[in-house]
């Protein structure tokens, strides 16, 4: 059974930083692309970085890129996701997803972030 458990959201000011956690089990996490998506109130899921496999290709979604950084550990069998500059906008349940992350069974249950201004 897959099992994703984030961590390290919370609430923070404008301009602030965050680093996530995912915790991954139940699968071989180092076969795997891995995903971060949010879901902010009142809209869809929105995929924000990509890592391959070995950690050494990444995607990031244009609101992202240049303030958050995705990396994993596979040895640890965990993902990150170090978030800069957080904006109001960023506020979102963050959730980290394996390939294919639509399928709600591949991902966690989310961490809440919460950004003021």
């Amino acid at each position: 059974e897959v099992q994703l458990v984030e961590s390290g959201g919370g609430l923070v000011q404008s301009g602030g930083s965050l680093r996530l956690s995912c915790a991954a089990s139940g699968f071989t996490f180092s076969h795997y692309v891995m995903h971060w998506v949010r879901q902010a109130p009142g809209k869809g899921l929105e995929q924000v970085a990509q890592i391959n496999s070995a950690g050494d290709f990444t995607y990031y979604s244009t609101p992202v890129r240049g303030r958050f950084t995705i990396s994993r550990d596979n040895a640890k069998n965990t993902l990150y996701l170090q978030m800069n500059s957080l904006k109001p906008e960023d506020t979102a349940v963050y959730y980290c997803g394996k390939e294919p992350w639509r399928m709600s069974g591949n991902r966690g249950q989310g961490t809440q972030v919460t950004v003021s201004s």
